[in-house]
């Protein structure tokens, strides 16, 4: 009888304790949290973006179309959007293969390379301009072999696109790494044993679980390219309709003190780039959702 009366009181008891640990929150109440993080958000980041569309009202409709259509700009938005894309997407790919062998294999220097991934992080963007200029001129140790084969990369197109990939790798493997290091191998294990080839094993078991971290760090590396200067400036070699990226150009008019157009420029970088990370997002949150339909 005892037994059975400890049986049925002592859940009453411990459940109600339970249910307010689970309850309880670490941080402060949702109001003064989600408070605190817009008021934070508003000062740091919608506050200065609310001045660049302010300053750029004060041009008529037309003076704005004029600033920002411009053939000079135009073909500074077409080398900086292409470049950040190509580059983005050759990180996707080179970057997913270095974090694969950062975390599946062990040899001799793994930890340097590690650390060496995260060099453009610690490098001042000045630094890393100047070097890769070093490198990929005609007479430097790189842009000496490729000029026997008739490719020139420093002060051309193709040095925008080097020294947006250089900057641009750091973020996706930091990213595909952890989700990589969290994969169950016990899956791939399974697939193989029911017969699946490595082809097969990679495009159904390995490839979804990484899609979104992937589609992370593409979104992370395009963002960062796209208004990455330092690094650019001095490769590029900066010749307008050639190798004169659209920050450039509006670093250009702020010396002319024409800061009503260099923000108009500013404002088209911002919202195309703001449109590319959404679509992006979204495209991220869709890849999640199947694939936790699919595991259901």
């Amino acid at each position: 009888m005892s037994a059975s009366t400890v049986s049925i009181v002592a859940p009453q008891a411990v459940g109600p304790a339970q249910s307010a640990g689970r309850g309880k929150r670490v941080l402060p109440g949702f109001g003064l949290s989600l408070g605190f993080t817009i008021f934070y958000l508003a000062l740091i980041v919608l506050i200065p973006l609310s001045a660049l569309f302010l300053k750029t009202f004060t041009l008529t409709w037309d003076g704005f179309v004029d600033a920002v259509t411009s053939p000079r700009v135009m073909a500074s938005y077409r080398l900086t959007f292409g470049a950040a894309l190509i580059g983005a997407l050759i990180n996707v790919v080179f970057g997913g293969i270095v974090a694969w062998v950062l975390v599946r294999y062990r040899f001799p220097g793994k930890r340097i390379v590690d650390a060496l991934v995260d060099l453009p992080f610690a490098l001042p963007t000045a630094v890393a301009g100047i070097a890769l200029t070093t490198l990929y001129s005609q007479n430097g140790w790189i842009g000496s072999l490729l000029a026997k084969v008739g490719i020139k990369v420093a002060f051309t197109p193709l040095g925008v696109l080097v020294a947006l990939t250089f900057i641009g790798l750091p973020f996706v493997v930091r990213t595909v790494q952890p989700v990589l290091e969290d994969a169950e191998r016990e899956l791939e294990e399974a697939a193989a044993s029911l017969g699946a080839s490595r082809w097969q094993t990679f495009t159904y078991v390995i490839f979804p679980t990484v899609l979104p971290a992937l589609l992370t760090g593409f979104a992370l590396s395009f963002a960062r390219a796209a208004g990455e200067y330092g690094s650019v400036v001095f490769i590029a070699g900066n010749m307008p309709m050639v190798s004169e990226i659209t920050p450039l150009f509006i670093v250009t008019k702020l010396e002319q003190y024409d800061y009503a157009g260099a923000t108009a420029i500013a404002t088209v970088m911002l919202v195309v780039s703001f449109l590319l990370l959404l679509t992006i997002n979204l495209l991220q949150a869709w890849t999640r959702k199947r694939g936790r339909a699919e595991r259901t």
